[in-house]
């Protein structure tokens, strides 16, 4: 991956910048997609952050490497704390986990005044961020599922609007697995709930084994609630397809 060339799923991060937007990247590992996204003239300017020095350096020399010192500021702090209000009308986050990512928006939300638009792409726990758009009233306005070198990714895009509109009286489920996912049924939301549904039963039969009783029993009783959910939403899967 470059500059040049992005991974299929910040090529979909992308995609989803609101055109001529300034935009900040948090998390923005070597900038590449700041850096892709001014060069291709599918964003205005950029703010890349990043809380590491390690990684601030290096994307400070790819914005550099690229001349494109004017256009993207390279910034060192936690999450949101990089930008101020009013100062970009969209924000990206990719390559985390969701409770990570719910996590940044909470800690950050008084920046998200003028933010028109959230384009976040979980590795893990995407419901952790349907959940907090909810109650931080964004509207979830699309959502994406991909698979790429074995590894499954969602993409979550958020407006301000109604957070109510995308769910139907099956929220839980929805919440878990997306709405849009779940009524689009395609062989990779199959696919990445089958895995999750594999995890939690190995879960289940290391649970049994636990020294702490009553701990472990609210552990199983989680677990369970999830593991229904996750087989209502395969098996309507494959109802479909027969």
């Amino acid at each position: 991956m470059n500059i040049n060339q992005l991974s299929n799923r910040l090529m979909a991060v992308a995609s989803r910048i609101p055109p001529q937007a300034v935009f900040a990247d948090i998390g923005s590992d070597h900038a590449y997609l700041p850096c892709y996204a001014i060069k291709k003239g599918m964003a205005y300017k950029a703010i890349a952050g990043e809380v590491a020095e390690g990684p601030l350096r290096a994307a400070e020399q790819q914005v550099k490497n690229a001349g494109l010192e004017e256009k993207i500021s390279v910034r060192k702090g936690n999450g949101l704390e990089v930008i101020a209000v009013g100062e970009v009308d969209c924000v990206t986050i990719a390559g985390m986990g969701g409770t990570l990512i719910a996590s940044i928006l909470e800690q950050g939300k008084d920046k998200l005044t003028d933010v028109k638009r959230l384009i976040l792409q979980p590795n893990l726990r995407a419901d952790h961020i349907r959940r907090w758009l909810i109650e931080n009233d964004w509207e979830l306005i699309d959502e994406e599922i991909m698979e790429e070198d074995g590894k499954i990714y969602e993409i979550l895009t958020a407006e301000r609007g109604n957070p109510k509109k995308p769910y139907s009286t099956r929220k839980e489920l929805e919440l878990l697995t997306g709405p849009m996912l779940l009524a689009e049924k395609s062989d990779v939301f199959f696919k990445k709930w089958q895995r999750e549904a594999d995890q939690l039963e190995v879960v289940l039969k290391n649970i049994t084994k636990a020294e702490n009783q009553e701990a472990a029993l609210e552990k199983k009783q989680a677990v369970l609630h999830e593991l229904q959910l996750i087989k209502e939403a395969i098996d309507r899967e494959e109802r479909e397809r027969t």
